[in-house]
């Protein structure tokens, strides 16, 4: 069984086919930048260009960096521009694309929900929280497998700023960090977040999890286990395939 996956980010709008039995891309994702300004329609155009470059017919399942309600409203819209709120991204998105079923989800859910299913948090039963470093700082908590929606954590308050402007990867390499002096902030931050949640593990997701081995040792001082993500900075465009799939969408190949 197929569904696309499509993983919208402050930087980037990437995609591909996914196999749904093995949780993995059944071709080399396609990637092009993310628009500026990131626009509904501008951002809906990127996401045109991606599935077109397959060829795709079937249901699409979309990712986005922001609170998703009900299947289809945005409601914030950190990363991108704030045209996004009370946008029906379903609605925008499968006119767009030429009224192919399409399912909305928010990108770190639907990059924790991959990473539990086929990654770093398979079978693991306690609280889970997997975050994304990348424009932003996303996250997903899960609870006896169960995702709660729409978290948001990078936008704690830490040291008087949203966490994400203290601890994103993007902050990394705006500032010419050493990768010894990110993982501190790294650790502040999640240190605030396990005081909050008291979780068993943590799984470290986005760009920065193809590098772990250059931060993760400089991490001290949380109980927590600290695992990098397996599925890496696929797991979103998997996550949105699987959300698609639980909706409902018709299986089989759209090629």
């Amino acid at each position: 069984m197929q569904i696309f996956g499509v993983d919208i980010g402050g930087s980037g709008i990437k995609g591909a086919p996914v196999d749904l039995d093995r949780g993995d891309l059944t071709d080399e994702r396609f990637k092009v930048l993310t628009p500026h300004p990131a626009t509904p329609d501008s951002v809906a155009d990127g996401v045109k260009e991606v599935v077109d470059h397959f060829g795709w017919t079937g249901p699409i399942g979309v990712t986005f960096p922001g609170v998703v309600t009900g299947g289809a409203t945005i409601r914030t819209a950190a990363n991108v521009d704030k045209a996004w709120i009370d946008t029906d991204a379903r609605v925008l998105l499968g006119d767009r694309l030429g009224g192919v079923p399409v399912t909305v989800v928010n990108d770190a859910d639907a990059a924790g929900i991959a990473e539990m299913a086929f990654g770093a948090g398979r079978d693991r039963k306690g609280t889970v929280i997997t975050l994304t470093f990348g424009t932003g700082i996303g996250s997903a908590v899960f609870t006896g497998g169960v995702l709660v929606p729409n978290t948001e954590l990078g936008h704690l308050e830490l040291h008087g700023h949203d966490a994400e402007k203290r601890a994103s990867s993007k902050v990394k390499e705006d500032h010419d960090m050493s990768w010894e002096h990110w993982a501190q902030r790294v650790q502040q931050y999640l240190a605030h977040v396990e005081m909050l949640f008291s979780p068993e593990l943590f799984v470290i997701g986005g760009g920065v999890s193809r590098k772990a081995q250059k931060f993760l040792h400089y991490i001290e001082g949380i109980r927590a286990e600290i695992v990098p993500a397996e599925l890496q900075n696929n797991a979103g465009i998997v996550g949105a395939a699987m959300r698609a799939a639980d909706a409902g969408q018709a299986p089989g190949s759209g090629v």
